[in-house]
């Protein structure tokens, strides 16, 4: 077989995973569902105009959506590292090792698997926005939303994968998960507009692939026109993640 043809088995089995088990369906897509509905009714009954006025619309629903599908791509990385792990522990990663398949295919599978569970939360995010008062003005610019979360998936997905491509224990993803995963959150726009970050904040918040892709998504679902720019800079995160990533798993990617 090709590099093609043993990615496209692999990966093939990696969504496989996701469908066969309903309880992981289940938590990808209520595990968002409950940040949006919590965390949004929060200013359910705040002054329109401090809403208008801080967070640009008068429905924080409306903001928010970006931000929280934004986490949800930073996240989807620890459940790709959890199936890397399983592998290794109940032996099939040692089966594929043994075979000429390429550590850096087995990577990127884990990689693309890992983002495509991802992309499963985005129509029903969208449609549950939609249920609490959320109107979309749908228009091209959608793709390239799609696009940025598809390629914030797959940075964080490859940069979790890259941090624990030689551990077998079940603890570090969730270790690392939450080392990585609450600072970039808060230090992005994903809940708040930076305008009342302090300084240090700010700094962060201008460089982390959450701020671009949650504002080039907020930008779209408020019907602006967006910066492609923030695209690009999501591109070359990925870019450089999967190549930093790639390059770990050819030298440490072990079973024990």
């Amino acid at each position: 077989m090709n590099g093609w043809s043993q990615f496209e088995a692999l990966f093939s089995r990696e969504i496989k995973r996701i469908y066969r088990n309903p309880f992981v369906m289940v938590v990808t897509v209520v595990q968002p569902f409950i940040w949006l509905a919590f965390f949004g009714s929060s200013l359910a009954n705040a002054p329109k105009a401090f809403i208008l006025s801080y967070f640009g619309t008068t429905n924080y629903i409306a903001f928010l959506l970006p931000g929280v599908l934004s986490t949800s791509m930073l996240t989807v990385g620890m459940f790709g590292s959890m199936s890397s792990i399983q592998d290794k522990r109940f032996g099939y990663m040692k089966r594929i090792l043994i075979t000429p398949t390429s550590k850096a295919v087995v990577f990127l599978s884990k990689v693309f698997g890992a983002t495509t569970r991802g992309l499963i939360q985005i129509p029903v995010m969208i449609a549950a926005a939609i249920v609490f008062g959320v109107h979309f003005h749908f228009s091209v610019y959608w793709i390239a939303w799609i696009a940025g979360l598809f390629l914030l998936g797959l940075g964080f997905s490859a940069m979790f994968l890259g941090l624990t491509v030689s551990s077998t224990d079940w603890q570090t993803p969730g270790v690392i998960s939450n080392f990585i995963t609450m600072p970039l959150m808060f230090a992005s726009t994903a809940l708040f507009p930076k305008t009342g970050f302090p300084s240090w904040m700010k700094a962060i918040s201008s460089v982390n692939p959450v701020t671009f892709s949650a504002t080039l998504g907020r930008s779209i679902a408020l019907g602006s026109d967006p910066s492609m720019i923030y695209l690009g800079y999501l591109a070359l995160f990925a870019a450089i993640m999967i190549g930093l990533g790639t390059l770990a798993a050819s030298k440490w990617l072990k079973v024990e």
